[in-house]
């Protein structure tokens, strides 16, 4: 397979009008990002509930969930159409989507150019998103099969449990997406370390989208702060640091990042350390013992 360039699109939060003007500012950036020559996008975790600014006058949490809902289904339509008009593959962030239980979860839909689609759960909440927000789990991590390769997506928090993205990265995932939405520096770098060491473990590449500026009329995203970022496995191959790609805080220009398959799979081949088959798989927890 031959290398594609991503581009992780930071979201700064406004204020649409309505669903078309919301739909034509993702337009815009996928626009943008095609003219940069981006063979694939990502937008970041929760980049849809800034549709309830339209609809929702002031801070409210369950009329801001609801105005979203409600519109979940013509939100994802809108990503599709987006995605076949500029032949792109696309992760359209996250929102939030009523399932067949009745339970509201936190779902990211990925695209490919011809308007496909899969969705990813988030598997773990939140206490913002359990205890404010009703949001339920999700199902248990998958692995896309595209045209580029298998990709995984751990959104925001899931990103944190190495368990989580071993088990995409065991179905061979190579690309691991992780759409975020984080109020404080200390949410941020939370993601950010928790995603480069998971590129770390397995010897893949991964990528975190964040939302970033203020939204004082949204009680759900009045304050967003991140950085896009892009690594790959830190060793041979790669740059000593493991970071392939990164855009300056809470800036909004698209993060281009060239994903190699080859590259990665040499690396794997003869890295200098084997991280990714080295793995101890479930192992048992470690005994307590009394000091002598």
């Amino acid at each position: 397979m031959t290398p594609f360039r991503l581009a992780l699109l930071p979201f700064r939060i406004d204020r649409p009008r309505d669903l078309d003007d919301f739909l034509a500012g993702i337009d815009r950036r996928i626009d943008a990002a095609k003219a940069l020559g981006a063979d694939r996008a990502a937008l970041p975790e929760y980049a849809a509930v800034a549709l309830a600014g339209a609809f929702v006058e002031a801070a409210d949490l369950p009329a801001e969930l609801e105005s979203v809902v409600s519109r979940a289904d013509a939100l994802v339509d809108g990503f599709r159409r987006i995605a076949r008009a500029h032949g792109i593959g696309l992760l359209a962030g996250s929102l939030p989507m009523r399932s067949a239980d009745g339970a509201i979860r936190n779902r990211a839909p990925l695209i490919d150019p011809e308007g496909r689609i899969g969705f990813q759960d988030k598997r773990l909440m939140t206490r913002f998103e359990s205890e404010s927000w009703g949001i339920s789990p999700g199902e248990a991590p998958r692995v896309f099969e595209t045209g580029w390769g298998r990709i995984g997506v751990a959104i925001c928090y899931d990103s944190e449990f190495p368990s989580l993205v071993r088990a995409q990265a065991l179905a061979g995932a190579d690309l691991i997406l992780v759409p975020s939405c984080t109020d404080a520096l200390h949410g941020f770098n939370r993601v950010r370390y928790s995603a480069q060491a998971r590129a770390l473990e397995n010897q893949c590449y991964t990528a975190v989208i964040p939302t970033i500026g203020e939204a004082p009329w949204s009680g759900a995203l009045d304050v967003n702060r991140g950085r896009a970022c892009a690594f790959g496995p830190v060793d041979r191959g790669f740059p000593e640091d493991g970071v392939l790609a990164a855009g300056a805080l809470e800036d909004e220009a698209p993060v281009l990042v060239t994903l190699d398959p080859e590259r990665l799979a040499a690396t794997r081949a003869d890295p200098a350390v084997r991280n990714r088959t080295d793995w101890p798989e479930n192992p048992a927890p470690a005994p307590v013992v009394a000091l002598t």
